[in-house]
């Protein structure tokens, strides 16, 4: 693995009254999950207690450029916490879609198994982030592919396809750094080019047409000092800190375990991510197979349960010392599971070996906290 390379349709009528600028307040946020020993257990790890964390109490206004030494292999407390301003929501075809924007951050990209660092720009205004869900049922939707269009006074600005990211504060969004031309109002067009994986039970057929949300972006020295900075004593250590909690824009949790269709066989943990697996009987599994049992894996990751999407994750079934059934599992979108990987499996049954292997890691950017996780992935067994 290489590390740390690089160089340094219109929006609906409800929009204007959700339109807010209010930042999302340091106070609840500041909690890291507690560190953790031996394997995942049945329960979820949304179940696993969180400590509350003390502070330096050194709160700034400006880009937060601290970095962890000796960082762990694995999820860690990120040196930081930020808060964000909400620039607006709308609504557009099949999807609801939210604009926020931060300090600007280093992240790191994930290409196969590679790693690079993407540092900052001097020049870097603003990191700006979007989001996207379902807004009958609040799931957020990775794998839509997010393109943004900044424009001021009719003059375009900026326009990039932004990158599908994993942070401890938004879990699963969409976001990069831009350079903006000085304080004022800008246009800007979010265009969700719509989902390519498979999408099962009420969710058929929906989320696959591209659509442009219409939003504005204000970028002036009161809306920049509403966004502080908090540095975390506990930087480096295991766990991770609490998302954020906001009305208007949903987080993407994966299911706990017991809300999985069908039952579950158990846990397992690689890379530092937690993967729950259900085995759904042929008669309940008529949404994901044609009369056949179905295999499913719900990945997150720990402490917080965020859904880790965008893996190549493959099973090999053994039964009675044969093999059963060799193949990947598809990653799917279903109301009930989630964002999940799954199979139809003939036969799956009591006493089956399921050995699970991640022959891609998640294909998402990473912000610190998670750039040294879900990497590195062993296989893993259970039975059903």
């Amino acid at each position: 693995m290489t590390d740390d390379t690089g160089t340094d349709d219109g929006p609906i009528d409800r929009r204007a009254t959700m339109r807010r600028r209010a930042f999302l307040a340091l106070g609840s946020g500041l909690a890291a999950g507690t560190a953790l020993s031996g394997a995942v257990g049945g329960a979820s790890t949304r179940d696993r207690p969180n400590r509350q964390e003390t502070t330096t109490g050194n709160e700034t206004a400006g880009p937060q450029r601290t970095t962890v030494e000796d960082r762990p292999e694995g999820v860690y407390v990120q040196p930081f916490l930020e808060s964000m301003s909400m620039q607006g929501t709308a609504e557009v075809g099949d999807y609801a879609v939210a604009l926020l924007y931060t300090v600007p951050h280093v992240f790191w990209t994930v290409t196969g198994s590679d790693r690079s660092r993407q540092p900052l720009s001097p020049d870097a205004s603003a990191h700006v982030m979007a989001q996207v869900w379902d807004p009958e049922t609040d799931t957020v939707l990775p794998e839509a592919g997010l393109s943004i269009e900044i424009t001021r006074d009719g003059e375009l600005v900026s326009e990039e396809v932004i990158y599908p990211m994993l942070s401890q504060r938004m879990g699963f969004h969409y976001g990069g750094n831009f350079t903006l031309d000085g304080d004022g109002t800008y246009g800007v067009r979010v265009s969700v080019g719509g989902l390519q994986i498979p999408r099962t039970g009420a969710f058929e057929g929906r989320f696959g047409e591209p659509a442009t949300a219409e939003l504005e972006l204000t970028f002036t020295e009161a809306t920049r000092s509403e966004i502080r900075i908090r540095e975390i004593d506990q930087a480096g250590e295991r766990g991770a800190l609490r998302p954020m909690e906001m009305e208007a824009l949903p987080l993407g949790r994966a299911p706990a375990p017991e809300e999985l269709p069908g039952s579950v066989v158990g846990t397992a943990e690689s890379g530092d991510a937690r993967f729950a697996v259900s085995r759904v009987p042929a008669d309940e599994a008529g949404r994901f197979t044609d009369g056949e049992p179905y295999l499913l894996a719900s990945a997150r990751t720990p402490y917080n349960d965020l859904v880790l999407p965008m893996m190549g994750v493959e099973a090999a079934v053994t039964r009675d010392g044969e093999t059963a059934f060799e193949g990947r599992l598809e990653r799917t979108l279903d109301p009930e599971a989630g964002y999940h990987y799954g199979a139809a499996v003939p036969g799956l049954a009591a006493g089956d070996t399921v050995a699970l292997s991640v022959s891609t890691p998640p294909q998402v950017a990473r912000h610190q906290g998670y750039e040294t996780a879900f990497l590195d992935m062993p296989e893993m067994e259970l039975t059903v």
